[in-house]
């Protein structure tokens, strides 16, 4: 009897995706509204947020797939910012704990990145040039960018599904 081996890597080359970093202080619904509004997309929160570390870190997450172009848009925030209240060991009239403010990032080599746009989907250079110069066009964006998935390191941190 032959023995029939799978090689799981051949399967998951077929997905491509173009990963856009974005530099902003926008919060993530206001940006969503910027760019379906000059990208002409539909963008819409998912109901629950992209969670790790079993609840400790959620990455908010907006989320369109357009069925015409089969074509997956995923805005994803890169920071998440937890509080936790340390008890204070000193003798005092006022309140004994200490607020402590944890960040984590999605992708933590890109640190100072506010948000990412995942497009699933086969571009050619002139489309996901146009799309890069439509986000550059919203005058709230600092600075946007393609990335290499490549070279990512945490590129496991992308699968949003």
């Amino acid at each position: 009897m032959a023995v029939h081996k799978l090689i799981l890597d051949d399967v998951f080359d077929d997905v491509t995706y173009t990963l856009v970093a974005m530099h902003c202080t926008l919060e993530d619904y206001r940006l969503a509204f910027l760019l379906n509004k000059h990208l002409k997309i539909r963008l819409a929160r998912r109901p629950k947020d992209l969670d790790f570390n079993k609840g400790k870190s959620n990455y908010s997450i907006f989320e369109w797939k357009d069925e015409k172009q089969l074509t997956t848009w995923s805005l994803v925030s890169n920071t998440c910012k937890t509080d936790s209240f340390q008890e204070i060991s000193y003798d005092s009239l006022f309140d004994n704990q200490e607020k402590i403010t944890k960040t984590t990032h999605l992708i933590p080599e890109y640190k100072r990145v506010n948000y990412f746009l995942k497009i699933e989907n086969e571009f050619s250079s002139s489309k996901e040039k146009y799309i890069l110069d439509s986000i550059l066009r919203i005058s709230q964006i600092a600075t946007a960018y393609s990335i290499d998935t490549i070279q990512l390191k945490s590129k496991d941190n992308l699968i949003f599904s």
